[in-house]
């Protein structure tokens, strides 16, 4: 994990995604939450339109979550057995901290739609980084309940779309190491 200590560069190489289901207490409390969300909202955002907005769930709120998208996937899917609506239900109730991401599209903007996805990905990357920087691992899901128009409603109204599922929290485990890209095979010199 990060600490004061580690420098900028190591900790870039040293943030992974946990799994949300791993991640337990402590969470990011309320004053490094909104330290988390100030600097994830410093982000690359032509014409300073802010396209993306945060929205936090609390553990309070959980539950009601959880029957929301419980009721949601019931109504698309009316053959999911008790088991597979309750599985889905619990997505809700993953690590200490929730925040809920959504894409608000300027559509009034000059700036080309395509680059305000970006900001919000950009967004979200930063996101990740500020709660590795505190200390805390997170898991970016988006999912089935991310697609779903009942789900994103809870939250807000088309066109808006939910980015993703932002779990935060400390790792049960040690985090592993996944794959990454072959350099050789994304890194290429222009040949003009």
């Amino acid at each position: 994990m990060f600490n004061d200590q580690t420098s900028p560069l190591t900790a870039l190489a040293t943030r992974r995604s946990a799994k949300a289901r791993d991640l337990v207490a402590p969470g990011p409390d309320a004053d490094q939450l909104a330290q988390i969300l100030a600097l994830a909202a410093r982000t690359p955002d032509h014409g300073k339109i802010a396209p993306w907005r945060f929205v936090t769930v609390s553990a309070e709120q959980r539950n009601r979550l959880a029957s929301v998208i419980g009721d949601a996937y019931r109504a698309e899917r009316p053959a999911a057995g008790p088991a597979e609506v309750a599985a889905m239900a619990d997505f809700a109730r993953q690590a200490p901290q929730l925040v809920v991401m959504l894409f608000v599209p300027r559509t009034e903007s000059h700036i080309p739609i395509w680059e305000q996805e970006l900001s919000a990905g950009a967004a979200g990357m930063n996101l990740l980084h500020a709660a590795h920087a505190l200390g805390f691992a997170g898991s970016w899901l988006t999912g089935w309940p991310s697609f779903n128009e009942t789900v994103r409603d809870a939250f807000g109204a088309a066109p808006e779309r939910i980015v993703g599922f932002f779990f935060l929290g400390t790792p049960a485990r040690p985090l592993d190491e996944r794959p990454r890209p072959d350099l050789t095979q994304v890194i290429q010199a222009w040949p003009g």
